[in-house]
C-alpha cells in the first residue's frame, strides 16, 4: 500500500536529466551549485563501465576547473603516451599523435588529458554528491514523456511519475527522449569498417607507449593498444573489414591480438569491457522541443577520432546549465533558453566535421581539437561595442583567457555561477550591478585582453565588451529581465 502510494505521487523537481553519462552528470553538477533541484535518471544499473571517451581536451579541463574537479581529474589521469609503431614484432619508431604545446598564463591546460570515461563519471558523481545534488536514480528507464505550458511529465518503467519544469535528454546516440519527441537525425557513415573497442589487461606489455600495429599483409585493419593512466588497463581498438562482426568475448579479443601483434593470446588476461561499433557522424535536426532539450550524444554523434564527442557534450551541458539556472533561480526571461540551440548547434556541427576529417586522415589533431578557439561571436547574446579592433584581438563571444589576478588567477575569480565584470587597463567608473549576480575585477594592461571592459558569462565566454560602460546596463538587463 505504501509503495503504491509513493508511486502514485509525482516526484517534483526543477529539471529532469535523462542519462548519467558525462553530459548528464556535468549538467547536474552545474545546476546543483546554482540551487536548482535536478534529478538524474539512468536506465542502467550503474555508471557506464568502459573507457570509451578517454580524451579530455584543454577547454573541457577549464570547465572541470570551474566545476571544482580539475585536481581530481589530473590526479586520476595523465598525458597521452607517445605512439610506438610496431611491425613484424619489431619497434619501428615513434609516432606523435598530437602537436606539442606548452601551458601559458592565459591557457593553463595545453594538452589533452587521458582519463577513462568511467573514471570521469565517478569524479563527476562524487562532485554532485559534494554539492548536495540528488543521487542518480539507477535502473530508472523512461517509458513516456509529455509536456505542457507549465512543465514536463515523465513516466518511469518502475511506475513512478516525475514532474519537472524542464527535461534534458542526455541519454546517448539512441536517445529514447529524442525518439519520443520525433526529432530526426541527419548524418552519414564515417567508415563502414566495424571497430572493436575493449578495456583489457595485458601484464606482458609495457605501459610506456601507445602501441600501434600496422595492418597485416592480408589487409586486415589496424590495431592499437593504449595504456589508461591510473589503472592496470589498456584500451584496445581494432578495425575489421566491412561485413564482419567483431567477437567481443575474451577468446575473440585474444584471437585478434594474437593475429595482429607479437603478443600471445594468453597475454590478454582479462577483458573488462568491450564494444562493437560503426563510426558515424550525425546531428539532431534541432536541439530543443518546447521544454525539452537535447544534449551530448542525444544531439550529435561523432567518430571517436580526435576526441571531440565527450568534450562537445560536456560543453553542451555547461552552456545549458547557467541558462537554466538564470531562468529558474535568477528571474531571467524564458527566451534566454532559445540561445542554447542557437549557440551549441553550430559548434556541434563544426566539431562533427572536424572529427570526420581526422578519422579519414584529412586533418591532423591540432589546435582545433583543443577547442580553445571555439566561441559565440555570432550569438544574439554577444555584444561587441568597440570599434577598430586589430585582427586577432579578443572580442565578445570569445573564450575569456586566464591570467594572474591578485595573487591568484582570473579563473579563480570567474569560478562559480556568477558573471564577472573585468576591467583591463582602465579606471572607468562602473555601474551598480547586483553583487550576487556580477563580481567585479580590475587588472592592469594584460596582452591577451588588450584594454577595455569585459563581462564574462558564467560559462567563461565574453558576453559584452566595451571601451567604457555605455550599453553595459542595458545588456545585462536584457539577459536578466528581457527588456
Amino acid at each position: 500500500m505504501a509503495l503504491n502510494s509513493v508511486k502514485e505521487t509525482p516526484l517534483t523537481v526543477d529539471v529532469l536529466i535523462v542519462g548519467a553519462g558525462p553530459t548528464g552528470l556535468t549538467l547536474a553538477c552545474d545546476l546543483a551549485r546554482r540551487g536548482v533541484r535536478a534529478l538524474v535518471v539512468e536506465r542502467a544499473d550503474a555508471l557506464f563501465p568502459g573507457s570509451r571517451g578517454k580524451g579530455i581536451q584543454p577547454r573541457t579541463q577549464e570547465v572541470f576547473d570551474d566545476l571544482g574537479i580539475i585536481d581530481a581529474a589530473l590526479a586520476a589521469g595523465g598525458p597521452a603516451p607517445v605512439g610506438m609503431v610496431w611491425q613484424g614484432g619489431e619497434r619501428q619508431g615513434e609516432h606523435r599523435m598530437f602537436d606539442a604545446t606548452e601551458a601559458t598564463p592565459d591557457a593553463p591546460y595545453a594538452s589533452p588529458l587521458l582519463l577513462p570515461q568511467w573514471r570521469t563519471q565517478e569524479i563527476l558523481s562524487a562532485r554532485l554528491h559534494e554539492l548536495g545534488g540528488r543521487d542518480v536514480e539507477f535502473g530508472a528507464e523512461l517509458s513516456g514523456l509529455t509536456q505542457d505550458g507549465e512543465g514536463v511529465t515523465a513516466h518511469l518503467s518502475d511506475g513512478r511519475t516525475v514532474r519537472a519544469a524542464y527535461a534534458v535528454a542526455a541519454d546517448g546516440g539512441r536517445s529514447t527522449v529524442r525518439a519520443a519527441l520525433g526529432i530526426g537525425m541527419t548524418g552519414e557513415t564515417v567508415d563502414p569498417h566495424p571497430i572493436l573497442v575493449a578495456d583489457v589487461r595485458i601484464p606482458a606489455l609495457d605501459r610506456d607507449n601507445w602501441h600501434m600495429f600496422a595492418p597485416t599483409a592480408d589487409g586486415t585493419g589496424f590495431l592499437a593498444i593504449c595504456p589508461l593512466p591510473g589503472t592496470q588497463d589498456f584500451q584496445l581498438t581494432a578495425q575489421f573489414t566491412d561485413g564482419t562482426a567483431p567477437d567481443t568475448s575474451l577468446d575473440g579479443v585474444r584471437a585478434v591480438v594474437a593475429a595482429r601483434t607479437h603478443l600471445a593470446a594468453d597475454d590478454v588476461t582479462e577483458v573488462r569491457w568491450a564494444s562493437d561499433f560503426r563510426p558515424r557522424a550525425a546531428m539532431a535536426n534541432r536541439f530543443r522541443d518546447g521544454r525539452v532539450f537535447l544534449a551530448g550524444d542525444a544531439a550529435h554523434v561523432h567518430s571517436p577520432a580526435g576526441g571531440q564527442g565527450l568534450n562537445t557534450s560536456v560543453q553542451d551541458a555547461y552552456n545549458l546549465g547557467w541558462k537554466l539556472g538564470a531562468v529558474l533561480r535568477g528571474g531571467a526571461p524564458e527566451a534566454l533558453l532559445d540561445t542554447y540551440e542557437e549557440e551549441r548547434l553550430p559548434n556541434a556541427a563544426q566539431m562533427l566535421g572536424l572529427s570526420t576529417r581526422i578519422h579519414r586522415g584529412e586533418e591532423r589533431r591540432g589546435a582545433a581539437t583543443r577547442q580553445l578557439g571555439l566561441g559565440y561571436r555570432d550569438s544574439s547574446l554577444t555584444a561587441e561595442t568597440r570599434t577598430g579592433l586589430a585582427e586577432g584581438a579578443l572580442r565578445a563571444g570569445d573564450r575569456a583567457p586566464d591570467g594572474p589576478y591578485a595573487g591568484r588567477r582570473l579563473f579563480d575569480a570567474f569560478r562559480g555561477p556568477h558573471f564577472t565584470l573585468l576591467t583591463v587597463g582602465t579606471d572607468a567608473e562602473l555601474p551598480l550591478l547586483d553583487d550576487e549576480l556580477v563580481h567585479t575585477c580590475r587588472i592592469d594592461a594584460y596582452p591577451p585582453y588588450g584594454k577595455g571592459l569585459f563581462l564574462v558569462r558564467p560559462d567563461g565566454y565574453v558576453g559584452w565588451a566595451g571601451e567604457d560602460t555605455t550599453g553595459l546596463t542595458d545588456y545585462f538587463r536584457l539577459i536578466h529581465q528581457g527588456s
